[in-house]
């Protein structure tokens, strides 16, 4: 389907909300000059545009099928995949060392999102071996960067990610695969594991599992999990390949979307796998590669926004419909003027919100500093849930704006929503990260929170001169939204988890009105209509959401299962 990747709109949001020039200020990122961040995303948007967004509608009609044990892939996704592998996508933020290229997370960032757009069932392919790598690159030993870094940059082989099992879902603590020593520094993995994305293909060497599981002294619960390399063949020393290892593909899931993904149900069977990380471990290892793939899946329900909008656009401007004036098409209808207008200014916030996280891993990496890391925690499961959000509400107007058309399969709207709708469930439900925002990312008392809301109210403040009323409508959701967050630090934790949803939702909408009016000052007229859009009807969103939170918990579990059920 047509794509075209938002060059312009990411260049305007590293140039002025995501606060790129510091990151390439820093000696560990100096190499990120503003031709270099050109040529990238230009390069980028070439592989978007004319290589991935033509299998975009190739692997919804003819998925991934396992046949007698080997995952057949979509057509044409081969040499897609080669394309990204040889551009040298995969490694764009790891180390030169192990080949690859070694600039900023914001850039991974955007080129994920412009891949996504294209074609998510892809993409996430790379996506995987992308968060495999960081893992690798923090956790593993020596023997094992120097064997699987440089194969999984050069896309010769690719990486997943095992954690889900059929009786723990969620809880990961509740696992059974087994470890058992072999006594030569190895260990037997045995266990079945679910949802495993991209856990087999046809056009790579080899496949890497990263699979959580339990050694024979591990305790019950997350404390006693460890980390294993399982490699779907074993490499010799050499890094060419060996013997066959002891897994297989049980079966692959018919899935509502992401047909061109092949997500499979997994059995190791007394597998081979070499420990990543300490004994016992396995968590703060996996939680490096669930972090990384937490804000790249935000980014995929960006990048699926974008998409959907695309593609309603150019039905809108083309439909020829009722006593339209202009041109007659049903863009010039106020409703449907209404619904791409939600759905370009909700698709602009949540990329800056995304690239504003990113920009926040940057600058933990190149300074060190715990202010810039909490920032990058406390921004990721507000990126990861509203982006994926606004993939959804995004695609779903997609499909309103095409009226009945959008409801017939052969018009591709309806595949956005489909492919979409599971970013809000997996690399941890959405749910599940409004959690973690008030919880673990509240533990500090708000203050990375307040530091946050204090550049929002300053740049609240630098805007009043030239767009008064925008300004003050930012500046008070801002302190708004402090006041809550003052609240919530001192409620306990039943309360707080009441209302998490619409915090973290509301805490979007603000850095949305942020992001929007930083448009609207330095932007061209466009923008700044667009910004005006955002911050006097989308913004106001946050005082209801604020009043959900301030509810707690009170009446919320007195509503009984039998309530629920009359």
């Amino acid at each position: 389907m047509p794509y075209r990747a938002p060059v312009a709109d990411f260049q305007f949001l590293l140039d002025h909300v995501a606060r790129f020039a510091e990151v390439a200020a820093t000696d560990r990122f100096a190499d990120a000059t503003p031709d270099t961040v050109i040529a990238i995303l230009a390069e980028a948007a070439k592989l978007s545009d004319e290589v991935l967004a033509p299998l975009q509608r190739n692997g919804d009609k003819h998925p991934a099928a396992l046949e007698n044990g080997v995952v057949r892939t979509s057509p044409g996704f081969a040499d897609g995949y080669r394309a990204i592998a040889e551009g040298g996508w995969l490694g764009i933020s790891a180390s030169p060392e192990v080949g690859g290229m070694g600039l900023p997370m914001t850039l991974t960032t955007a080129v994920n999102d412009m891949m996504a757009g294209a074609c998510l069932s892809l993409q996430l392919n790379p996506l995987m071996s992308q968060g495999q790598i960081e893992a690798l690159e923090h956790h593993a030993s020596e023997a094992i960067k120097e064997l699987y870094l440089p194969k999984l940059i050069s896309g010769e082989w690719c990486g997943t990610m095992n954690l889900t099992e059929p009786q723990a879902g969620s809880d990961v603590g509740a696992l059974r695969s087994k470890a058992e020593p072999n006594g030569d520094g190895t260990y037997a993995i045995t266990g079945q594991k679910i949802y495993i994305s991209w856990a087999d293909n046809d056009f790579t060497e080899n496949v890497c599992h990263l699979v959580l599981a339990r050694l024979p002294d591990g305790v019950p619960g997350t404390k006693g999990i460890s980390l294993f390399m399982v490699p779907k063949i074993i490499p010799n020393e050499d890094g060419t390949l060996g013997e066959r290892n002891a897994l297989r593909v049980v079966s692959l899931e018919h899935k509502m979307g992401l047909h061109g993904s092949p997500t499979a149900v997994m059995s190791y069977e007394g597998a081979r796998g070499w420990l990543v990380g300490p004994e016992h471990g396995g968590m703060a290892a996996m939680f490096t590669m669930m972090n990384n793939a937490r804000l790249g899946v935000g980014v995929q329900g960006i990048g699926v926004a974008e998409g959907a909008y695309q593609h309603a656009l150019a039905y809108a401007r083309d439909r020829k419909q009722g006593k339209a004036p202009g041109t007659g098409s049903i863009i010039e209808h106020a409703d449907v003027r209404r619904m791409l207008s939600t759905m370009k200014a909700e698709t602009f916030a949540a990329r800056a919100i995304s690239l504003m996280c990113a920009g926040a891993i940057d600058m933990a990496t190149a300074t060190g500093k715990d202010g810039w890391k909490a920032r990058a925690a406390l921004l990721t499961p507000i990126a990861k849930a509203f982006g994926t959000d606004t993939g959804i509400d995004v695609s779903s107007l997609g499909v309103q704006v095409h009226g009945g058309m959008g409801f017939i399969e052969e018009t591709g709207a309806a595949q956005y929503s489909r492919d979409v709708r599971v970013t809000a469930i997996y690399e941890g439900t959405n749910g599940i990260q409004a959690m973690d925002l008030v919880a673990r990312k509240m533990m500090d008392g708000g203050e990375a929170a307040f530091r946050l809301l204090d550049e929002v109210e300053a740049g609240a403040e630098a805007a009043r001169a030239t767009h008064p009323d925008l300004a003050a409508a930012v500046w008070n959701a801002a302190a708004e939204l402090r006041e809550a967050t003052e609240w919530l630090v001192a409620q306990s934790m039943d309360d707080r988890f009441a209302g998490a949803v619409p915090y973290l939702r509301a805490f979007a909408r603000v850095l949305g009105g942020h992001a929007h009016l930083a448009a609207a000052v330095h932007g061209d007229a466009g923008r700044a209509r667009l910004a005006a859009f955002y911050i006097t009807r989308l913004l106001p969103e946050h005082q209801s959401l604020l009043a959900h939170v301030r509810q707690g918990a009170e009446g919320l579990m007195e509503i009984t299962p039998d309530d629920l059920a009359a």
